[in-house]
Formats: structure tokens, sequence, C-alpha cells
């Protein structure tokens, strides 16, 4: 017995095979005792000691018990039938009456790959050979009854072939050494897997020794002499595959003893030599437990899916019948008024029809709600018209603060059109705009003070037009999200020498969502390189035809420079606005929409305002989204002081309490505690539509597939890339997964970081927001969370089509979500020898952490993502440093920072899927 534990490791090396092969032969052949799980693991004495009898006592017992001649006389090799002949037990001595020991185990190897044929060796007599014989398996027999358990069976002898004499030995014959090279006892090395076999231990009956010689060379080829095999014993068979319904040997399971293996388990050969016409034998597994236990997944996983395909089958069915039967919804009525925000039973009760009737439709839509639970407008709007109602939504408050008068036909009065002018920052927008204020001054206005304002009005054959000169993007997206409609007409700037760019496109595409017809101006025409034809060829591909070539789309020539076409272009403005016959009823209480707010040092709160309808006047009491006042002055786009203001007409408002949102409306109401109840109202149901709407409105991946739909469902996608290259890739790749039952449109893509533009684009279409290595600016991120809006970055191509399966399959998993820490602004460079670059950076809000990520933001752009290798604090190395600090920090594994680059420290976290806004 061993005097001390050994480990696997030191167990292999001391009988000399690898760790590896050692954990094999255990977990092959005792995996009910005694399980390795690696190198470290202890191994039983017991277990070890009979280790060491199996592969170490043997070889100091070992001799050549063939004479050389033998083995190097080659021969044919022998047919099928000789080589299935297996010499039967020799006459074993007499055993003396014993008690029964322990099943010894002796190892078996396993072939890897075919065997070559090999010199033959004669075999040895019967008597010499008792233990080599118990290596053969015993061919099939009759069922007999059991042994007595005191006497144990012995296998019974049968004459071997004659060969010559050796001298009987109890330990195994081995084959004898190759010609020229004399016998030497065997010395354990260890040995590559890959081309020897790999030996397995299996129980061995009492009687027999555990011990297998080597693989045998392979059968001598068959002669005229050697071609009729001795025939087997009487009584005997030749060992094969077994007869049909014989038992089938199996090794030992569980913990209980170990038994020999039944007759006929193993085809006949020699151990280790494959039998004829087999294959190779695939390499030993490691017990075949890890492979069960995906089965077992996999199996349970089929029966989930399963069951899920039942219950979704059984609900269409419920849903078509439940379509089949007409609703009873009592009393019809063409329209109906609701609040901003209501609950399920005051929608209900509204139209008359059972709450019950109304969640069933509110679920069919993607939304789960209770009777008592809130939701928005738009939902409720949806929801009446199925029911036949057309639901007219009137924000909270406003039943006690409008009074709402009829516009009646002859009250209409023509009104100015309101003109929002989009293009490419270097496609001369703002030069454009330049040249009509001056051809407007140079008509007779007086002034010419640079506007202050977003918007301004000038003055073309006696009418009135006015121009919104806030982002187009912000103008089209911010107010379609409030539904609020500002703009009549959209001229869209584009070079002559320069063509569509990707702003062009974006523009187009926030023009064509908000429905406002477009007009191109088609600017530096008075450049030697100018091609308008091109210009046309470019925006008919993008679907806007122009009237000269059978389209809609009205498309003039203008110089900037020169002021040539501008007076075409704004008689073209003002005959669209004709088309459109725009009225609206100056005689009554006014009412507008706030374009822009600001908080002056000496004025206060001031938010700039174009009236839609009414005359605005100093005095009036107005409420304005969340907040109210009274007008105590108005000042129009010239920078002068006006008593009042019309429709269509931009006016800067002074007095209000608070800083109102761009796209909030503006009412007249009577007096100041009417104003009051109303903006307290105000803000405290838009908190409620915010609650609402995080819970119920919005679209992320993981409820894209959760919402089911009439028809084909279809998941909108905005794309912003670091290059046009990634965006026209990611945009082929995203709708190329479409099929029958999803489309994916990209509704936009663009280059540059992520701008709130693009957050009110996607929330007020409902879509999905991906950046590709580009990142969002402060007041994107938080627009996007207080729009409920799903954000979402990658870097690599596959990842973002990965995700959108899983999205079309339901199946989209955890997410990781990103915790921005802190910024650092890069303001100078130092390079310093044997250390490498380091930047002095200030960090201008929360905090940067030597042990967290970063990311190098370049103008928006992300240029490397990595670690920081060293952070300090004047001389002092730091573990992080905080807002308004400045700090040294060296980039591992990057070297290229330049002044004004901005280093984002972030961490991840992985956190479950949630309903909306995962990101």
């Amino acid at each position: 017995m061993a005097t001390r534990k050994v480990k696997i490791f030191e167990l292999a090396k001391e009988v000399g095979i690898t760790s590896k092969e050692l954990i094999v032969l255990f977990n092959e052949r005792l995996g009910g005792l005694f399980e390795a799980k690696n190198a470290l693991t202890v191994v039983p004495d017991q277990v070890a000691d009979l280790v060491r009898s199996v592969l170490l006592k043997p070889t100091a017992a070992a001799a050549p018990s063939a004479p050389p001649a033998a083995s190097t006389a080659p021969t044919p090799p022998a047919p099928a039938e000789a080589v299935a002949e297996r010499p039967a037990p020799a006459a074993a001595p007499k055993a003396k009456a014993r008690e029964p020991e322990t099943p010894r185990l002796r190892p078996v190897t396993t072939p890897v790959r075919a065997s070559t044929p090999r010199k033959a060796a004669t075999p040895p007599p019967a008597e010499s050979l008792p233990e080599f014989v118990a290596s053969a398996p015993e061919p099939p027999a009759p069922q007999a009854a059991p042994p007595a358990p005191l006497s144990p069976p012995v296998p019974k002898a049968s004459p071997a072939p004659k060969a010559p004499p050796a001298a009987p030995s109890a330990a195994p014959t081995r084959p004898a050494p190759a010609p020229g090279a004399p016998a030497a006892p065997f010395r354990p090395t260890p040995r590559p897997l890959g081309d020897q076999p790999i030996p397995r231990l299996r129980p061995v009956p009492h009687g027999q020794s555990s011990i297998v010689p080597p693989r045998r060379p392979a059968p001598p080829p068959t002669t005229a002499a050697s071609a009729s095999p001795s025939a087997p014993p009487p009584g005997m068979q030749p060992g094969g595959m077994g007869r049909p319904g014989a038992p089938v040997a199996r090794r030992p399971m569980g913990n209980g003893p170990f038994r020999p293996l039944a007759p006929g388990a193993r085809p006949a050969g020699a151990p280790g030599v494959p039998a004829p016409g087999a294959t190779d034998a695939p390499a030993p597994s490691s017990g075949g437990r890890p492979g069960d236990k995906r089965s077992h997944q996999e199996k349970a996983t089929a029966k989930k899916d399963r069951e899920k395909d039942l219950l979704l089958e059984k609900e269409r069915a419920r849903k078509k019948k439940s379509e089949s039967s007409p609703i009873d919804t009592g009393k019809k009525l063409e329209t109906i008024e609701i609040p901003d925000l209501l609950t399920v039973q005051e929608l209900a009760t509204s139209m008359i029809v059972p709450a019950k009737d109304v969640i069933t439709e509110l679920i069919k839509m993607g939304t789960m709600a209770t009777i008592n639970q809130n939701i928005p407008a738009d939902v409720a709007t949806a929801v009446a018209k199925k029911f036949g109602f057309n639901a007219v939504v009137k924000e909270a408050g406003e039943e006690v603060t409008v009074e709402q008068e009829e516009d009646r036909p002859e009250m209409m009065t023509p009104r100015p059109p309101v003109v929002t002018v989009l293009g490419h920052v270097d496609h001369g927008k703002t030069s454009l705009l330049d040249k009509i204020r001056r051809a407007d001054v140079a008509a007779g206005e007086a002034g010419g003070i640079t506007q202050k304002i977003g918007a301004y009005t000038v003055e073309h054959n006696d009418r009135k037009i006015t121009f919104i000169d806030t982002p187009g993007h912000e103008a089209f997206t911010a107010m379609r999200a409030r539904g609020a409609r500002v703009t009549d007409v959209a001229i869209l700037v584009v070079a002559a020498d320069d063509g569509v760019m990707p702003q062009t496109r974006e523009a187009i595409n926030h023009a064509q969502a908000a429905g406002v017809p477009i007009v191109v101006a088609i600017n530096k025409i008075d450049k030697g390189d100018a091609q308008p034809d091109r210009v046309k060829q470019q925006l008919s591909e993008l679907g806007l035809q122009p009237v000269d070539w059978g389209g809609k789309t009205e498309m003039v020539p203008v110089s900037a420079r020169t002021g040539e076409g501008i007076d075409h272009l704004l008689e073209t403005v003002l005959l669209e606005a004709d088309i459109r016959d725009l009225k609206a009823n100056k005689n009554r209480r006014a009412g507008g929409v706030v374009i822009e707010s600001s908080l002056d040092r000496g004025r206060g709160a001031v938010a700039t305002v174009l009236v839609q309808t009414g005359t605005l006047r100093v005095g009036d009491i107005v409420v304005v989204g969340g907040t109210f006042g009274k007008v105590r002055a108005l000042i129009d786009d010239k920078g002068r002081q006006v008593k009042k203001a019309g429709p269509s007409i931009p006016v800067e408002v002074m007095g209000l309490q608070d800083i109102p949102s761009a796209g909030d409306t503006l009412v007249v109401v009577s007096d100041e505690r009417v104003a009051r109840e109303a903006a307290d109202k105000r803000k405290s149901r838009r908190r409620d539509v915010r609650i609402a709407a995080t819970t119920t409105q919005k679209v992320s991946l993981e409820t894209f597939m959760s919402m089911p739909t009439e028809g084909k469902k279809t998941l909108n996608i905005i794309v912003k890339a670091d290059g046009q290259g990634s965006v026209e890739a990611l945009r082929a790749r995203m709708e190329s997964l479409s099929n029958d039952d999803v489309e994916i449109r990209v509704i936009h893509g663009g280059v540059g970081a992520i701008t709130p533009n693009d957050v009110n684009l996607a929330s007020a279409s409902n879509a999905v927001l991906i950046g590709f290595n580009v990142r969002p600016d402060e007041t994107a991120k938080r627009l996007a969370d207080n729009e409920s809006v799903d954000l979402r970055f990658y870097q690599v191509i596959y990842d973002i089509e990965d995700d959108l399966k899983k999205a079309m399959r339901g199946m989209l998993a955890p997410v990781v979500r990103e915790v921005t820490l802190g910024h650092a602004e890069v303001r100078q460079i130092f390079k310093v020898s044997k250390v490498g670059t380091i930047a002095g950076c200030y960090v201008r809000d929360g905090k940067i952490l030597r042990n967290s990520k970063i990311r190098v933001l370049r103008d928006g752009t992300v240029v490397f993502t990595g670690e920081i290798e060293s952070l300090r604090r004047i001389k002092d190395d730091v573990r992080e440093v905080a807002e308004g600090f400045e700090c040294g920090i060296q980039v591992a594994r990057f070297s290229d920072l330049k002044d004004g680059d901005v280093i984002e420290s972030f961490t991840t976290e992985q956190v479950a899927a949630e309903l909306v806004g995962a990101s």
C-alpha cells in the first residue's frame, strides 16, 4: 500500500505515461468508482496500487517467449476466418479452493488508426500461455446456471497450433525485438497519444491474469500451405459479434462490483488489431456525460418551443374567432374628446363599450394595460379608431383655459407661408438666407439689424413669407413629435458643383416624414463646374422628380452670390402656398407654437413664438406648455417692439414664469388664475405621460417581436456611422434580413455623431437608433432617455445582424449596458522619451477611473477604444480624478492623441432584458 496520497500527475510520471492518458484511463474504466477531474486530483491508495500492478510489475518479469526466428519470417496475411480464430484457453493448473478475490483490472488497447501488416510471431503452446489466453473473449455459450460464489469458473483449455517450445511463465508474453536488436527489459516511457493506442482498464474474472500483451502483429497472409485454418475445438465457436438476441456486454456502471465481460462482447482478434475490413476506431471520449447533458438541454428547449408554438396557434385561433364576431359597441359616436392622458376605464366609458373589449384591443396592439392604468393619447386614439370613433385629443386643463371659437369660412383670411431652408452646411444655405434678407432691406425695409430670433419675415410682390432659421432637422422632427405642423414649404438647397451629400439625404427624409412639399434650390450655378442636370438626376434617384422631367418637384437654379434666381424662387414658394390655400382666422384669441426658448440675463425667460391663429397682443395672459405668464413685450424679427402679431408672424414673447420647451403650444386665456391652474395641470399630466410612455409607447429590439400586429410587421431603423461606406453596408445588410413576416426598413442613414435631431426622428418614427462607431453627445443622450428611444451602439457589423435576428425571433438575450463615468478634454500633448505620449487633460464632467475602459472621441467619432496605462495628478499616481481637475493620461497601445480629443471613461454591466429601452 502507498504510504502517502499521490496525485494523478505524480502517478503518471511514476508509471511512465502522460497525465492526460491516465485521466482518460480512469474516466473510461473507473467512471463509476473514481472520477479524475484534472492532473491535481488525489488518487485513492487502492486505485494507485492497482495501476502500479498493471503498468509496472509486468515490466520487471517480462521476457521474450518466442524465438526471434519466428518473429522475423514474414508470411502472407491469413483469411478472415483465420484472423477471427483465437487460441482457446489452455488447461489451467489445478486451482486451490480459496476465497473469491476482488476482480483485477487490465489495460485494453483501443486502436487509433489502422495498423499495417507486421511480422507475425508464432504463438507458444497452450501450456505456456495461461494468462495470454485469458485476454481473448470467450465464445458465446448457451445460458447456464450461475457458478457457485466460492468456486469461480475456470476457462476451458483447447489445443493451440504447434509452435516452437517456450518456457512457461506466469507473466504475459511479449513480442520479440526487431532483428539485430538484443532483447532488453521494457522501460515505461511517455508515448504520444496520437501514435499509440490508449490503454483502458476493464475487470477480469478470477483466475485470469490482468496483464495483456501489447498489440500483436497482423496475422500472416494465407499461403497454399496454410490455406486451411485449424478448426475450433469441439463445442466452441470462433469469436465474433455474438448471436442475435445474445446479451451485449457493457462496461460496469454505478458503484456495483466489477463483472467480467460477457462472451462474444468483442469481435475476435488480437488486442489492438482491427478485424479485417474494419475502419479506424474513434478516439476515446471522456465518458459521454457532457454530450448527454447538452442533448438533454436541447430536448428541453425543443419541448418548450413546441409548447410555445401550440400556445401561439391557440391564441391565433382565438383572435380569428373574436375578430370574426362583431363587437357590440352600443351607441356609435362620430367624434369624442379625450384628454392627453386617460385610463382604460375612462376611454371605455367615453366610447360606451365594455372595458374588457378595450383591453383586448390594447393587447392586440402590443400594449399591456390594466383597467386603471394610464395610456398615452396616441394609443387611445388608435383604439378609438378600431371601435369607429374619431378621438380629438385636448391637453390637460384645456377645458378651463380654451374656449374654442368657430372658424367660419367667411372669417378665414390668407396668411403668409412658413418656409424652412434645409441643406448641407457647405451648399450655401446661410448665404442664400442672407441674400434674401439683403434684397428685402434694399427694397425699402428699415433696419438691417442681424436677426436675433429663429424666424423672420420678408416681403415679395406685396406678400409676406416667413422663414424659420432654426436647424431644419429640429424644425421637422421636434414639431412632428408633438403633433405641431409648423412648416408649410421646405426649400432644399443643393450645390450644383457638389451634388447630393449625406446631409441632403437626411433633409429629404425629414421633409418627407413630415409630409411637407419640397422646393429645390440648385445653388452656385455661377461657378464654372456647375452641373444642374447631374443634381436633378441624383435627386430623381431619391424620389424627387423635376417638373421639367414630368415630375412634381419644383427645382429652381439660383446663385446666392449674384442673386440670380432669387425672385423666381420666392415666386415658386408663393405658388406652392396658393396651391395649399393657406388661411387662418385673425379675429380670435391667439394660438401658436414655440420655435425656440432661452434664458436672458436681463429679460428673463424669452420664447420665440410663431403665431398660427388669432392675434397675440401685449397684456394677454398666456399658457405655454407647463408655464404661464402675462405678455410684457413683443419684439419682431427686426428688433422692434410691436403691439400685436397675426398669423404666421414670429415674435419674441417676454413675461413668462419659466422656460418652455421647443414645440410647446401657446394659448391665450381669460385671467391669471385660470392660467396658473392650467399650467399646473399640464405639468403634472406631462409627468404622468412620460411615465406611461416609458412602459407602453416606444419600440425596442426586445419588445418588437412581442407586439402582435395585423399583417406584416415593420421594424424601423435609423443608422448613424463613421463613414458613408459603413452606412451603405449596414443598410444593405439590414434590409436583406427582411422576410415574409418581418420587414426591416432603414428610414434614415447618416454620417457623424448622434445628434438630438436623430433622436427626435427616432421618437417621431418609433424607430430604433443604431450607432456604428459613433457616440451621442450629452444633449442627445438626455433626450433619448426622456423620449424612451432605444439607443444601441456597435463596433462589429455581425453583432448588429445577430441582434436583429434575435429580435425577429423574439430571443434577445440580456443586454450589456454601458455606464458613462466622465469625460476629459485633451488640452496639450507631451512626448516623453522612454515613456510615450502623455495627454494633459481637464475633466469636464463626471470622473476618470484608472481601471475603467476609455474611448477616444474626435469630432464625435470613435478613433480608439482601450484602457488607461497611467493616470497621474501632478506627480502622484491616482485611482481617479474628479470633475474640474487636471490630470495626465497615458493611453495603452495608442499614441495618436491630438489637442481637442475627448477621452470618455465608461464601464459595462449586464442587465436583464426589459420591455423598453434596454440600452
